[in-house]
């Protein structure tokens, strides 16, 4: 009942507590419980759309393949691919509908189309012949809906102090990477419902997962009433406090945010997020050809790298705050984010003696080797080693988490306390358009020149970042305003001209 209480805002006394004195002028205890409930609601929308997106990932292929046997794989690429297309497209509207309509609306359309879209995915059996293109509809429009993740990081952005935003943004990344870790158990968990063969309404294996996502957006769009989300603009009146008499209008025109340094930040996000897209897509390719592993053991030893390097990145999430308070976030950002980045890339570089094996010809892959028959190169490279990619893979686990959520923070206090619906917009494009872009590098560099152009072209990319923000790093900070006029009687008096 307690939490009940907190939770709707009554705190036993009453009306008595709208009295509550002020802590520092800015809001009361009240309020401050009021925003952080409307925080905490951010975060579960964070959650929600990282565990939509993961949790059919790895039953998209069999479920369509039970929806209409015979469809080409080719379709699973662009069955994935249509969720981050849509983010992509709608991320920068969307956030220009946040600047004028405030966040509240567009939350609740986009959480309206993404349970329609989860029960549409979930019943797709209902729509054949045309399940295909029904799917292709429905992740489509799961990736419009979930670009209200730049809305919430909008939110986020206003609704924090400048001294609160780095433990808010650290706890909107963790619930990202919990969503991303949480969804593919959940589908595995959904296994021994089996596969339903009902022509009406189902609950099984393939159209639980959908079903999930439906309650889930029912029960956030709930968490939308004023009741537990309230927008706030503590950030907006942080600053005018410090501008001390001026008026918001007047402080946002004097805060001018800086346009180079911003853009500066998105090309890097995109750097960040590509080279962590890059591995995770290599990861299978890449051990099946350079360590003789067959797909068995290569989802078998991979599930567990990839469960500890999640188990590491929530670490990183977690230890940001406090390391923020030793480190400045800039050189943090710098040698925290982007330097262990590099080195994976430099690692996965193959330098060990001897070439990897070759694979027998004809064979379908399942006993693993590298196919010298559609990749020429493999019987002039070098050999990967495992010691060289389990340290890579332990650099970005740390590098990656650091780096996404020190751009976002920085990138938030850079444009300053205005409305950044627009720009949280283009950050998450960024952000789909190096998922998108991933596979395509793999498809034209990897296989046709080898993991060393490959990662040598992307070590050589993440050094031109580090090294581009290296150049704008004094600029990385909130926007100065100029200083006030001294009033009339503290001016110096004009000269005289002599008599």
């Amino acid at each position: 009942m307690e939490w009940l209480k907190r939770m709707f805002g009554r705190d036993g006394g009453g009306e008595a507590v709208d009295q509550e004195p002020s802590t520092d002028g800015l809001e009361t205890p009240r309020e401050r419980r009021q925003r952080w409930r409307s925080v905490y609601v951010v975060y579960f929308t964070m959650f929600q759309m990282s565990l939509g997106f993961s949790i059919v990932l790895t039953g998209v292929w069999p479920y369509l393949d039970m929806l209409q046997p015979g469809t080409k794989k080719d379709m699973l690429g662009v069955a994935v691919g249509a969720s981050p297309l849509g983010q992509l497209l709608l991320s920068p509207l969307l956030g220009l509908w946040a600047n004028r309509a405030g966040v509240r609306t567009p939350l609740a359309a986009t959480l309206a189309l993404f349970v329609l879209a989860s029960v549409l995915y979930s019943q797709l059996h209902l729509t054949r012949p045309y399940a295909l293109h029904c799917m292709i509809a429905a992740r489509f429009l799961i990736g419009v809906s979930s670009s209200n993740v730049a809305v919430a990081r909008a939110h986020l952005s206003a609704a924090t102090r400048a001294d609160e935003r780095t433990r808010a943004v650290a706890a909107v990344s963790l619930a990202q990477v919990l969503g991303f870790v949480a969804g593919p158990a959940l589908q595995a968990a959904a296994a021994p419902l089996g596969a339903s063969a009902h022509h009406g309404l189902r609950f099984d294996m393939y159209s639980a997962p959908g079903a999930l996502n439906a309650a889930l957006g029912l029960v956030n769009l709930l968490l939308l009433l004023p009741c537990s989300f309230r927008e706030s603009d503590i950030a907006l009146r942080e600053a005018v406090r410090a501008q001390g008499d001026r008026s918001e209008k007047e402080v946002l025109k004097s805060l001018k945010p800086d346009y180079v340094s911003s853009w500066m930040l998105v090309g890097a996000f995109f750097v960040l997020v590509f080279n962590f897209v890059l591995l995770e897509t290599l990861a299978s390719t890449l051990t099946m050809e350079q360590f003789g592993w067959g797909k068995a053991q290569a989802l078998q030893y991979l599930g567990a790298l990839m469960s500890a390097g999640a188990l590491v990145a929530c670490l990183v999430f977690a230890a940001i705050p406090p390391l923020s308070k030793l480190v400045e976030e800039r050189a943090l950002l710098l040698w925290g984010g982007f330097l262990p980045t590099c080195l994976a890339s430099l690692l996965c570089i193959p330098w060990g003696p001897g070439a990897p094996p070759l694979a027998e010809p004809g064979d379908q892959e399942a006993s693993g080797g590298c196919p010298q028959a559609t990749q020429p190169w493999c019987a002039e490279s070098k050999a990967l080693t495992l010691t060289q990619f389990l340290l890579a893979y332990a650099f970005v686990s740390v590098g990656y988490p650091l780096g996404v959520t020190l751009i976002q923070t920085i990138f938030s206090k850079v444009l300053g306390p205005r409305p950044q619906g627009v720009w949280m917009g283009v950050l998450t494009g960024a952000g789909c358009l190096s998922r998108a872009l991933g596979p395509v590098f793999v498809a034209g560099v990897y296989a046709r020149l080898g993991p060393a152009a490959a990662f040598s072209a992307t070590g050589a990319l993440t050094l031109a970042a580090l090294l581009a923000l290296r150049a704008v790093y004094p600029r990385l900070l909130l926007p100065a305003a100029p200083p006030r006029p001294a009033p009339a009687e503290m001016r110096p008096l004009a000269p005289t001209a002599e008599p």
